[in-house]
């Protein structure tokens, strides 16, 4: 029983990231700001973090999958250095 919600929230999530990770595609056209790409490329990490935990609660042994998080962290950090350096 346990199991099935989180599939289930594990679904939602990765939807709202795929989600999230849009808006900024839209907001990077319309302005082509290179940080709204990096912020959407982000989130799409995310997702693809919380799609790889469907089906499987976390363990141990499918520890890599953070990997990713930190990824669209670190690429989350980088923009903003990046941002803030070309308006100085």
């Amino acid at each position: 029983m346990l199991a099935s919600y989180y599939v289930f929230f594990s679904g939602a999530i990765a939807m709202g990231f795929a989600v999230a990770g849009l808006f900024f595609v839209r907001f990077w056209r319309r302005t082509g700001d290179r940080f709204f790409l990096a912020f959407a490329g982000a989130f799409w990490l995310l997702m693809l973090q919380a799609a790889t935990a469907l089906g499987n609660i976390p363990d141990e042994s499918r520890s890599w999958t953070y990997l990713l998080r930190l990824a669209a962290f670190i690429l989350i950090i980088v923009a903003i250095v990046l941002k803030n350096r070309r308006q100085a």
